[in-house]
């Protein structure tokens, strides 16, 4: 691999991480808004860079997070997960860039190639809000029913599972559950607004 290309990549992961991290604070501390968005620019960089740097991404992120918070937490995983799902599920490198829309006459096919776009990113959307919400709630619930580990920070999930909490449904369950609307809505920004943000990304990267 070209030295210039190593180096943009491991600034687009550094930068990408630092990206995280403040757009997490601003919507945890300031915005108060229940949401995650830690992961936009690890999305960012699997679209645009491929597998490693998004792992990279995801890893440098944890750890910015995992320093703010004074503990590391194995929530990693969903990062991880998202980002493995991302590589395998995402468009083609030729939808990536856009050629089959851009640089194109056939109207035809312009709409064919959009439809694909839209298409796999909403499966990716849907697999990666399922898959996310699941992991999540079974790190949650070894973390602190199994392990019976103090949480000692509120989630976004958390408001959820207040209206749970007086019925009959299995921990487990509820773990789950309250991370569905959560992440529904968080994937989303993360899987089409990543999409959006790599596109461009690309043009830099590989120019």
């Amino acid at each position: 691999m070209h030295l210039g290309l190593v180096i943009k990549l491991g600034l687009l992961c550094a930068l990408a991480a630092g990206a995280n991290y403040l757009v997490n604070n601003i919507c945890v501390y300031y915005l108060k808004i229940p949401l995650y968005l830690d992961t936009v620019f690890n999305a960012v960089v699997c679209f645009s860079a491929g597998l490693v740097p998004g792992l990279i991404t995801a890893l440098l992120s944890y750890t910015a997070l995992a320093v703010r918070d004074s503990g590391f937490h194995p929530f990693v995983l969903c990062s991880a997960m998202e980002v493995l799902l991302i590589w395998r599920l995402k468009p083609s490198p030729s939808e990536l860039s856009l050629v089959n829309i851009v640089n194109i006459t056939e109207a035809e096919r312009k709409r064919d190639s959009l439809v694909s776009v839209i298409a796999r990113l909403m499966l990716l959307f849907i697999a990666a809000s399922l898959a996310v919400s699941v992991l999540g709630g079974v790190i949650d619930f070894i973390t602190y029913n199994v392990l019976s580990n103090s949480k000692t920070f509120f989630s976004a999930e958390d408001a959820f599972k207040i209206g749970f909490l007086k019925s009959n449904i299995h921990p487990l369950a509820i773990n789950i559950m309250s991370r569905i609307p959560v992440n529904m809505v968080d994937r989303f920004i993360v899987i089409f607004g990543g999409f959006g943000a790599a596109v461009l990304c690309r043009k830099i990267i590989y120019k």
